[in-house]
Order: structure tokens, then C-alpha cells, then sequence
């Protein structure tokens, strides 16, 4: 049996006896409304991927796939989710901002919010408070769950509970003000780069690829980590929740699918615990080790049992 529920609460500083208790399906699943702010970001970006077969560049596409590596790869698999929240590793104060910073361009949410709501699913993986578990819907735990509103209330005690380290944080709390503001600086330039260097249609190719469509896919993947690898995939280990490996999301979230590994052991930074279950992530973490840029990496399960 891997890492057990209690060593989790104690490294997040979380208890069982949980006063965020999130909207499940079911009656008064919507009863709040909708939380707008996300239906909007999500809707709007996926709107906007759809005119991608209308402005295709070979720039643009090439831009999309770095980029898709750089937020989703580095930025939220390692940077969000080994780190931030498990504190996997350790680096440098300004390494651990730029991490925030490039996850935070992944779309899915600013830091804060984002570790918060993690860390709340592991101490209640696949039990009635798991904010996006399969066993209340595929399509609940794989993006339905961010659409109902919440009050301020309910994500104010959320951050307290769940991210007390980042809420100290005045960079991260900075990030978490200024999120729709970095995404469209950053779409902004796209444009005035591809215009200035070539003409407005590959400024609009930059966006469209760039930005909509890379924020998509990004999205899905790290979503199919809710959804498809709670219900579809093998186990190497027994653990008290639905945690399943799966290869083929694991190829597209850069070792992410090995969740089952990660379930049995969360802080270890190695996702991929056979020869054959490659980790690209785990990968990146020992390329900057060895560039000095990470250190104290928990990469043995024996010693997180």
C-alpha cells in the first residue's frame, strides 16, 4: 500500500472534517447558476479553436505544439501539480514564480485556485467531497464541475484550507488577480508579431493556434486525468479510491496518466514506475537537476509508504 491519506493531509494541512463542501450532481447541482467567469473563458476559447481550420500556418501550428509542451508539460504537470502541490522537489524562489507563470498560460486556472482544488481531490479521492469524481458523471469529473457558481465564501475557506503556502504568497496571489489579464497581453502580442513579421492572417494564425486551440487541447488532456484515468486502466497498487494507469493519456500529458502510481505515492516526483512507463515530466525534473535547478526529489516509493 502506498502514501496514505493522513501523510497527505499533514504535508497540505488539510483535515477530513472539510468546510468547503463542494456542488455534486443531483438535485440543486445548479442551483446557484452558473459560474459564469469560467463559461465564458471555457466557451469563448473553444469557439474561438473552431476557426482554426480557416487560418492554418505552419508558424502557427509549430507554435502551438511548444507552447502546448512549455504550459501543459512544464507549466501545470510540473510546475502546478509535482511542485506547487507536492512539493515533489525543491528549486530556486524565482523558478518556482516562472513555473506559476507558465502554468498559469495553460488557462486552467490561476495557481492558487488550482492546487487548492487538487489537494482537496486527494484527500477525498472518489468520495462524496472529490470535487471531480467520475462517480458523479464522466462528463462531471471532466469538466462539468467548474461550471456551477460558487460563492466568494466557498473559495476564500477553500484556500485557507488547501493552500495556506501559496496563499502566503504575494507573487501567487498576484497571479491569481491578474490571470485573464496575462492571457490577453500575451494573445495581443501573438498578433502584433505574426502582423509586424509577416501579414495580419498569421498574426490571426498566432492567436487562433497559439492561443485557442493550444489552451483547448491543454485542457482536455490534463482533464482526461480526472475523467478517463478514474475509470479506464490498470493498477499497480491497491488504493482507496478509482486511480487507473492509462498510456495513452499519460502520451498526452507527459506522464500524468500514470495515476494510479501517483495516487499510491503523491509526493514522489517519478509518475512512471515501470521500465516501460515512460514520463517525460519525470524526465524534465532530472535534466534540471542536473542543471542545478532542482534538488531534495523524492524519487523512491519505499520511502513515502
Amino acid at each position: 500500500m502506498g502514501e496514505s491519506v493522513g501523510n497527505e493531509q499533514t504535508a497540505t494541512g488539510t483535515s477530513t472534517l472539510d468546510p468547503t463542501p463542494d456542488i455534486l450532481p443531483g438535485v440543486g447541482r445548479w442551483s446557484s447558476g452558473l459560474e459564469w467567469p469560467a463559461v465564458l473563458w471555457i466557451g469563448g476559447l473553444h469557439v474561438g479553436a473552431l476557426a482554426a481550420p480557416f487560418f492554418f500556418s505552419w508558424k502557427a501550428l509549430g507554435l502551438a505544439a511548444v507552447l502546448s509542451w512549455l504550459t501543459g508539460g512544464v507549466g501545470v504537470c510540473l510546475g502546478y501539480h509535482r511542485l506547487l502541490t507536492h512539493g515533489s522537489f525543491e528549486t530556486y524562489g524565482f523558478v518556482r514564480q516562472l513555473l506559476g507563470w507558465i502554468g498559469m498560460m495553460a488557462g486552467e486556472g490561476p495557481p492558487i485556485m488550482w492546487v487548492a482544488v487538487h489537494r482537496k481531490h486527494h484527500v477525498f479521492s472518489d468520495q462524496t467531497d472529490d470535487p471531480h469524481s467520475p462517480r458523479h458523471g464522466a462528463w462531471w469529473s471532466h469538466m462539468l464541475w467548474m461550471l456551477p457558481r460558487h460563492k466568494s465564501e466557498h473559495w476564500a475557506s477553500l484556500y485557507r484550507r488547501y493552500a495556506p503556502d501559496l496563499l502566503g504568497d504575494p507573487f501567487m496571489r498576484f497571479l491569481n488577480k491578474t490571470f485573464l489579464f496575462w492571457h490577453f497581453s500575451v494573445g495581443l502580442l501573438m498578433f502584433v508579431v505574426g502582423w509586424f513579421f509577416w501579414d495580419w492572417y498569421t498574426g490571426v494564425s498566432l492567436v487562433v493556434y497559439g492561443m485557442m486551440l493550444r489552451l483547448v487541447f491543454v485542457m482536455h488532456a490534463t482533464w482526461l486525468i480526472n475523467s478517463a484515468t478514474h475509470i479506464w486502466g490498470y493498477k499497480n497498487y491497491e488504493t482507496h479510491d478509482d486511480s487507473r494507469n492509462l498510456w495513452w493519456v499519460s502520451l498526452l500529458t507527459y506522464g500524468e496518466g500514470w495515476h494510479n502510481n501517483h495516487h499510491a505515492f503523491q509526493r514522489i516526483a517519478r509518475h512512471g514506475h515501470r521500465w516501460w512507463e515512460l514520463d517525460v515530466t519525470w524526465i524534465t525534473i532530472r535534466s534540471m537537476q542536473l542543471l542545478g535547478l532542482a534538488w531534495n526529489i523524492a524519487d523512491d516509493p519505499r520511502r513515502h509508504k
